[in-house]
């Protein structure tokens, strides 16, 4: 074979093997991924958060003892129902009996001597209109006279105190409600100085929700909310609704009645509070729950949780460009749901961002967007 056949079936060779490794890289290059997308547009959401809350009864009034004395008589039971009137305990009121009967024998002992009195001075009246006596004896038995009535209703009153403190041994309830616990009692001795009271007679006719929101939430309804005044904008706010503790949606709606005027300086946050109708009574005093306060977002750029990573506490997505190649792009949220966000900033109308498989992507990749 001369020299020039030789070099003609090296070149062969070479452009086989050239071929045959184009070839392989051609075969061996991945394909770019087909992962699902989504356009983003701008749409009303509505978004339910969730808070904790404690419920109070409409009214929560502490039954004391206004005397001293020993509980002779109880006559209601923890849970029952009880009317505005209804006798719930009784003192023994033996010293106050005895005191009304003292007071009531003064007020006697007064009248007699307002009597005495009385007719002497009509006596020394009569003597002075003869001229038989003086009138200096006239003015002095004007004086007695009225020190005698003076007595009279300086006794009276004291009848009445003392009647007064015998009705406070028949201790009644004020309102209507449910009786709480009974820390005391017949035989247990009670008084003003009482640090725990008889009982609580709870109004649950209504029932207060209280819940706390932070200050940046109370600056975002402030402002989202429309009226001049802030009593106008708890006007406009939607009804909430309760979830009790096992679960279950409380069948009436609530509606927030006032905001605390001050922020707590500790915590940050304003107090709240609902107010929901009790109808059956199943709510009680001392319940907790969960409030779901609607909150409506107009013109909201919302895309799927999983459409996000982070790094380093920045939120980002990848956004397709005209050539399906994706960059990623850092995003502000200013809502979670449950499985969707709502950007704030970072996107814009008419992006397109990848909604799957995003922790395995890498900026400048190539991919087949799926709609």
């Amino acid at each position: 074979m001369n020299k020039s056949s030789l070099m003609g079936l090296l070149g062969f060779v070479m452009l086989v093997i050239t071929s045959c490794a184009q070839g392989e890289a051609k075969r061996s290059a991945p394909k770019p991924a087909v992962l699902a997308v989504e356009t983003v547009k701008e749409k009303e959401v509505t978004v339910y958060k969730e808070y904790a809350t404690n419920i109070e009864g409409q009214q929560n009034v502490e039954i004391r003892a206004k005397v001293d004395g020993f509980i002779k008589g109880v006559y209601i039971d923890e849970g029952d129902i009880v009317k505005k009137g209804q006798l719930l305990f009784k003192l023994d009121a033996e010293n106050l009996s005895q005191q009304l009967n003292a007071a009531k024998a003064s007020v006697t002992v007064a009248e007699a001597q307002v009597a005495v009195v009385r007719v002497e001075f009509e006596k020394v009246s009569l003597l002075v209109s003869k001229k038989i006596i003086g009138a200096v004896e006239l003015q002095t038995s004007q004086s007695k006279l009225g020190a005698a009535k003076a007595q009279l209703a300086a006794a009276k009153a004291s009848y009445l105190n003392a009647k007064q403190s015998l009705s406070y041994a028949h201790i009644t309830s004020p309102v209507n409600g449910i009786v709480g616990s009974l820390p005391y009692k017949i035989g247990s001795l009670v008084g003003r100085n009482e640090k725990m009271p008889l009982t609580t007679v709870s109004n649950i006719d209504n029932v207060y929700a209280y819940f706390t929101m932070s200050e940046k939430q109370l600056l975002t309804f402030i402002r989202s909310v429309k009226g001049e005044s802030m009593q106008e904008k708890i006007n406009q706010m939607p009804v909430i609704d309760l979830y009790l503790a096992d679960g279950s949606l409380y069948e009436e709606k609530g509606k927030i009645e006032t905001i605390n005027g001050m922020v707590n300086p500790r915590t940050g946050s304003v107090s709240y509070r609902a107010k929901f109708k009790n109808t059956n009574q199943l709510l009680r005093n001392g319940n907790s729950g969960l409030l779901k306060f609607p909150s409506t977002f107009k013109n909201a750029m919302v895309i799927p949780q999983k459409a996000s990573f982070e790094i380093q506490g920045q939120r980002f997505v990848y956004i397709v460009d005209k050539e399906n190649k994706i960059q990623s792009k850092a995003i502000d949220v200013s809502e979670n749901m449950a499985d969707k966000m709502i950007v704030s900033k970072g996107l814009s109308v008419g992006d397109v961002v990848v909604v799957e498989g995003v922790m395995k992507l890498k900026g400048g990749m190539e991919i087949l967007p799926k709609k």
